[in-house]
């Protein structure tokens, strides 16, 4: 088999990166995949590439450049990994689940997510762009609108859902678990995460150009230092040679140390049992809404055969009924929302699913059409005043 030879015209000092490459070419043509993140700090400059074959008919390749932003949406899109994020954390790799996600702020590019549960917003922007310069708020706009949809997550899922059926014929939660190779029970945790993070307005901004001019990068470094936005810039000098393609990643802004996998100040999450659990909800709860938390808990407590206490930034529980389902009917948290686990149920026992929703619907709660591959949540004033039907409907299926 043919070797292909890529070799620096000038070697870059300090570089952990040896100047010359051998790569094996697949089939009789040159097959190069070829993406690093200079260290930060070089004074760098646009590298001249020979590529050559056999050692023969070398040729050099200049510099290219994405023609339209569709385009660089298109090819982040298709090859996330040009998102160093591995510069900032090593084991981190990103899964772009949507392009062109709506919000009342305009459509984002991209909308990525981590296997910790972090999620990213990323806006592609070329340098040419007149508007390039306000970039920054931009992807913070984008933040905030998002963050809207904290108060429907089930809304959000299925917008994703329409987007990662279209491209991978999968639902999200199953390309996610595919991705990142997850169990079930893995990839829904995943999921949980992500949706605490949507109700926290935690989102890391990743802004990606085909070139970058200092005083964007300043301002970036300046934002980080003094807020607890992650905003990253991320450079893409891009060579193309017949129909093959090299991609040079640089990303600015993790000069200033945050932990990605963070969206509580720790990246230890905290696992709950009944005594913090209900200290917790002592101190988020006011007296009268206390009460009806507890009542809750205490018929779960009477009548339940296990109770799963959940980890995170604030307080869940989950009773399990093992004479309608192995599953947990419902989840309440000291956030104040309860979310009926259809999706959970539905897989174990259909029947319980049907007779849980039907007894839902008959006391006010309204769900969509797909109901069965959701796990609705309420606020408290949806569900508070419902309190002691709630626990009727669940008695009745008991019995």
């Amino acid at each position: 088999m043919a070797k292909s030879r890529i070799r620096h015209k000038n070697p870059i000092i300090g570089s952990p990166y040896t100047p010359y490459w051998e790569t094996n070419a697949r089939d009789s043509g040159l097959y190069l995949w070829w993406a690093f993140c200079i260290h930060h700090g070089l004074n760098y400059k646009p590298m001249a590439i020979i590529i050559s074959q056999n050692g023969k008919n070398a040729v050099k390749v200049e510099k290219s450049t994405f023609e339209k932003e569709d385009s660089l949406q298109q090819y982040i899109y298709q090859n996330p990994e040009s998102i160093p994020l591995y510069d900032i954390k090593e084991d981190i790799r990103l899964l772009i689940l949507a392009r062109e996600f709506p919000t009342n702020s305009g459509p984002i590019d991209a909308i990525g997510i981590d296997k910790f549960g972090e999620l990213y917003i990323v806006e592609t922007k070329l340098y040419k762009n007149p508007d390039k310069r306000i970039v920054i708020a931009q992807v913070i706009d984008y933040g905030a609108a998002l963050w809207k949809h904290s108060n429907d997550f089930n809304e959000f899922l299925s917008i994703l859902d329409e987007h990662t059926q279209r491209v991978f014929s999968l639902r999200t939660t199953e390309k996610i678990q595919s991705f990142f190779q997850l169990s079930e029970e893995e990839a829904t945790a995943l999921i949980d995460k992500s949706k605490r993070n949507l109700n926290d307005g935690v989102f890391h901004f990743v802004i990606l150009m085909d070139k970058l001019d200092d005083r964007l990068k300043d301002l970036i470094l300046y934002v980080n230092q003094n807020s607890q936005f992650d905003i990253y810039a991320v450079e893409l000098e891009y060579y193309k040679h017949d129909t093959y393609e090299i991609v040079i990643p640089r990303i600015f802004g993790a000069e200033v140390k945050k932990d990605i996998a963070v969206s509580s100040g720790s990246s230890a999450r905290r696992k709950w049992d009944e005594r913090s659990m209900l200290e917790d909800a002592k101190q988020k709860f006011n007296p009268d809404e206390l009460v009806l938390f507890e009542k809750i808990y205490n018929f779960s407590k009477e009548n339940a055969d296990l109770i799963n206490f959940g980890t995170g930034s604030y307080a869940t529980f989950s009773p399990i009924f093992e004479k309608l389902c192995s599953k947990s009917l419902f989840t309440l948290g000291t956030d104040k929302r309860l979310s009926f686990n259809f999706e959970w149920v539905g897989h174990d026992n259909p029947e319980t699913m049907g007779k849980l929703k039907e007894g839902l619907d008959k006391i006010g709660f309204k769900f969509k059409e797909d109901y069965s591959n959701t796990r609705p949540s309420f606020p408290f004033e949806d569900w508070s005043l419902k309190t002691d039907e709630i626990i009727r409907v669940i008695n009745n299926l008991l019995s």
